[in-house]
């Protein structure tokens, strides 16, 4: 093979050379998705709902003791509201609140997980 003649072309093939010491960074991939209006409007509102059980649960357990976790969906699969708040005071059993600002947390979450 002399010097004038080229190997035949290949495709696909790439070289990265990086300095010593260089490292290259990797961008981190996100993956993003569009939502329409009203789906959106209905994350909102779900967003607002556990915002408020969040800051609710810091005011009734103020200073936090331990990690109560109050899931909605759960509590919306429940079959009647009597089901429901029975389930709730049971969660919130260490709460040390009086209980008439313990009934009207859940009645207050029951009504706005009703919204949902």
């Amino acid at each position: 093979m002399n010097d004038c003649e080229r190997s035949p072309g290949r495709t696909g093939l790439r070289v990265n050379f990086t300095e010593k010491g260089e490292v290259k960074e990797r961008r981190e991939k996100f993956l993003t998705a569009k939502y329409g209006s009203h789906q959106m409007s209905l994350i909102r509102k779900r967003l607002a709902v556990e915002m408020w059980l969040y800051d609710e649960l810091q005011k009734l357990f103020d200073p936090p003791t331990e990690a109560i976790d109050v899931d909605i969906d759960e509590i919306l699969d429940m079959d009647t509201d009597d089901i429901r708040r029975s389930h709730l005071f049971s969660l919130l059993s260490a709460c040390k609140r009086p209980p008439q600002d313990i009934s009207k947390f859940i009645s207050d979450l029951l009504d706005r997980a009703k919204t949902l």
